[in-house]
């Protein structure tokens, strides 16, 4: 591929686009939340506002065998979203696509453009009592392409299901320039290959996704939500198990909270309210919802109460208002916030068997203590089994100084989770930051099946080259 865009590349694509569609490159296209990866000033922007527009920019990139940036949000976390080589590329954002085509009220069905933020798509339905169950910590500046993109998961999946799951449907543009139709809005399509459950998670190595269909559920009426100290995780899948037969399908959240997290959020978020003080190493905050005018209200405080009783809990705090509720989740989603200000030495977005989730964490714990004095923030959406496992600098160190021995952690705790049969990457993607732990997780026929699908589908190798693995 050239080093450079080439001025017929250039004067080909502007002839064929709306005037104000190719950009200067601004910095914050070149940079991912982590600060790990800087994309590259070799790079054209390409604003389209229609999936035609998509279409015409795709095909004159594989014409001219120019690879394609995709970028949504922004907000991915394993690097996905940036061409950190000095090869040509045209960051490709979807920001302009922002419509809500169709509402079908009664379907529970939405079909929007793949560039509406995630946020202010939830505020549309909430006008009409319908609800988008995808809840993020970067859910205001999210945008469904990348949600689908990276299959992204989020505080409810329990309840509700993954980004996959709440798509029926995505209309996307392939390597070639076809535009592929399957906006549907079935429930069930047997159809032969599922092509969308194929592009939803492709990291944008396959297809732009351009618009989605998605499913809605009737917008909760009552939330009860409480923070509750246990002993240890192991105790926190008990009453994960209790809560779930006590109050049957409506635990929408059951987050596991360490210590750590509170002493970070304290210290370097101030101005953030810690909802609960003492002296245990974990907490859960736990979260019923219901959309009916059944008093759950006091099904949850029975419930409490009975986890007190059988001695699931040591302490515990009951939202008594909406504005506790959101102190309560404040502090859940301004984590990884602190995280950040602290400095990780590594950061890991993993998913275990429920079974084996309590046992992993005594003994990673206890076998990063023996080698490094290293910090550990453990949390996570543990009610889907999600773990972030993050490493950190000791008060009194740089993360600098964790350099030489990061890869000797990495490879404990990666390779514990792959003894378990977990996953290394949850929610966030594989990305650029996730390909070794990709190929060392995985056997030989997924990733020769993977190889061999990318091939076929983008043989010039245009698409978010270098991300989620190299061909």
């Amino acid at each position: 591929m050239p080093k450079l865009l080439t001025s017929n590349f250039l004067n080909s694509l502007k002839a064929k686009l709306p005037k104000d569609t190719l950009r200067e490159v601004t910095p914050k296209y070149l940079e991912e939340p982590r600060g790990i990866l800087k994309g590259n000033n070799n790079s054209i922007l390409a604003l389209p506002k229609s999936t035609q527009e998509v279409s015409i920019i795709v095909k004159t990139c594989q014409e001219y065998k120019i690879s394609i940036t995709p970028y949504s949000g922004g907000t991915g976390l394993v690097g996905g979203q940036l061409n950190p080589s000095q090869t040509a590329s045209v960051i490709l954002s979807i920001e302009r696509m922002v419509s809500i085509r169709n509402l079908y009220e009664e379907e529970k069905v939405v079909i929007v453009e793949a560039g509406i933020i995630l946020e202010q798509l939830q505020n549309l339905l909430s006008k009409e009592n319908l609800f988008f169950p995808l809840s993020l910590a970067s859910e205001g500046s999210c945008r469904i392409g990348g949600n689908l993109a990276t299959n992204a998961g989020g505080v409810q999946v329990l309840k509700y299901g993954s980004t996959r799951d709440l798509c029926l449907g995505i209309e996307a543009v392939l390597p070639n320039g076809q535009i592929f139709n399957g906006l549907k809005r079935l429930r069930k399509d047997n159809t032969g290959y599922d092509l969308k459950n194929l592009l939803v998670g492709s990291e944008g190595t396959l297809g732009i996704i351009t618009a989605a269909s998605l499913r809605l559920f009737p917008k909760p009426s009552h939330f009860c939500t409480a923070i509750v100290a246990v002993e240890s995780p192991r105790e926190a899948l008990k009453l994960l198990n209790f809560a779930q037969k006590f109050l049957d399908n409506r635990v929408s959240s059951f987050e596991l909270i360490g210590q750590k997290a509170a002493e970070f959020v304290a210290k370097c978020l101030p101005q953030i309210k810690v909802p609960i003080e003492g002296d245990s190493e974990w907490f859960v905050l736990i979260e019923a919802t219901s959309s009916s005018s059944k008093n759950i209200e006091l099904e949850f405080e029975n419930f409490i109460k009975l986890v007190f009783e059988k001695e699931l809990v040591q302490d515990g705090i009951i939202a008594q208002s909406n504005a506790q509720r959101k102190i309560f989740w404040s502090f859940r989603e301004n984590i990884p916030e602190a995280n950040r200000l602290v400095g990780s030495i590594v950061s890991a977005d993993i998913s275990l068997p429920l079974g084996e989730l309590a046992d992993f964490i005594d003994k990673i714990s206890y076998e990063i203590s023996l080698i490094s004095d290293c910090q550990i923030n453990c949390f996570g959406h543990v009610g889907d089994g999600n773990l972030h496992f993050n490493l950190f600098r000791n008060w009194d160190k740089t993360v600098s100084s964790y350099e030489s021995i990061v890869p000797t952690l990495s490879s404990m705790l990666y390779g514990e989770v792959i003894k378990r049969n977990g996953s290394i990457s949850a929610e966030h993607g594989i990305g650029r930051l996730k390909k070794s732990q990709l190929l060392a997780s995985s056997d030989k026929a997924k990733i020769d099946t993977i190889k061999a699908i990318k091939k076929a589908i983008d043989p010039n190798g245009i698409f978010n080259p270098g991300v989620l693995i190299d061909v």
